[in-house]
């Protein structure tokens, strides 16, 4: 069954009934769409008696379907829901998993409601709201601080081939200068801008190395995307959603995205130092490669193909860029880049 807005909704009625996902006296009736999804389609089905999200995988990136995109990555999504169900404190953040039809790599999930992601925060001057961010932290600590047994971690995907995607993204295609992707389309003057962080073997053999810890397994269970795009505000109540990136590996990945985020974005640098605080007061990490981390994303979310809507002139991008590159090498600590963008 191909998921598509105008899908047959008496076949698709019968296939959902067939899964469960529908009672026999239930029908789906109208199809709409939640949001823009980047890695999947999405759609909400309207039933005569309720709502669910429907995500399905493509072998490509539903946004940019000229890249290919390992099936697989819905098994890991539904995996991730499945896990939560058995943790309480997990749940409570995230939607509710209906069912997984892995034979159409179709998962089925709660409809949380009419809701919004925190992309808008970008192009606010508020940023964002410091009891809201404190909770995002405390869905990180309750995940990562999970004691998966063995035969848990052992039987959870590695996600290795979304994993080598992601990091092409992450790692690669930033420092390369032959990717096609023209930067003065996003914003004149960026293509130039980007050259000397492209010409720097040092910087460049940093995220390679960086990107064999991303890679590498861990014993905390990551999102694994965890930005604003996966952080959805409703009806008064924070949800974590797109799961679809989650491994077990090195828990300051999710912990220096995050920051890196909040970092492009309007945010006081005592928030930051108070939700590291947070984070440490029930969880260790390596402080140095949360950094990395850190000027990773920066680096990959201002001069890669994933750009945001930010609202930066090219004064604010290259100051970003020379302190989030010296975070990546270690010539500065978070502290001081923090004074430096102050």
């Amino acid at each position: 069954m191909k998921l598509d807005q105008n899908m047959s909704l008496p076949d698709l009625t019968a296939h959902l009934q067939q899964l469960g996902w529908l009672k026999p006296t239930d029908e789906a009736v109208a199809l709409e769409k939640p949001g823009e999804g980047n890695m999947n389609v999405v759609l909400r089905v309207l039933t005569t008696s309720e709502s669910l999200i429907l995500k399905q995988a493509n072998p490509f990136v539903q946004k940019y379907p000229s890249i290919p995109a390992p099936l697989e990555r819905i098994a890991t999504e539904a995996k991730f829901y499945e896990f939560a169900k058995s943790r309480e404190a997990i749940q409570d953040f995230l939607p509710f998993m209906i069912g997984y039809d892995a034979a159409n790599h179709l998962l089925a999930l709660e409809d949380l409601g009419s809701g919004v992601d925190y992309i808008f925060l970008y192009q606010s001057d508020l940023g964002i709201d410091p009891d809201e961010a404190a909770q995002l932290i405390d869905f990180l600590i309750l995940l990562h601080q999970v004691d998966f047994p063995e035969s848990e971690r052992r039987a959870y995907p590695d996600n290795l081939a979304l994993r080598k995607l992601n990091y092409e993204h992450l790692f690669v295609f930033p420092y390369a200068l032959d990717h096609g992707f023209d930067l003065d389309t996003i914003q004149p003057g960026l293509q130039e801008l980007a050259l000397p962080f492209k010409n720097d073997g040092d910087l460049k053999k940093a995220a390679l190395a960086l990107g064999e810890v991303y890679l590498s397994t861990g014993s905390s269970l990551l999102h694994g995307d965890f930005y604003p795009g996966s952080w959805l505000f409703v009806e008064d109540y924070l949800q974590v959603i797109d799961p679809e990136f989650s491994f077990f590996g090195p828990r300051e990945y999710d912990l220096g995205v995050m920051l890196a985020h909040l970092l492009l974005m309007p945010t006081p640098v005592a928030l930051i130092d108070d939700l590291i605080n947070q984070y440490q007061s029930q969880l260790s990490i390596n402080e140095r490669l949360v950094e990395q981390f850190i000027g990773m994303e920066i680096i990959r979310r201002l001069i890669g193909l994933a750009q945001l809507p930010l609202v930066l002139d090219l004064d604010r991008k290259s100051q970003l860029l020379e302190s989030a590159s010296a975070l990546l090498l270690g010539k500065i600590t978070l502290p001081v880049f923090l004074l430096n963008l102050s």
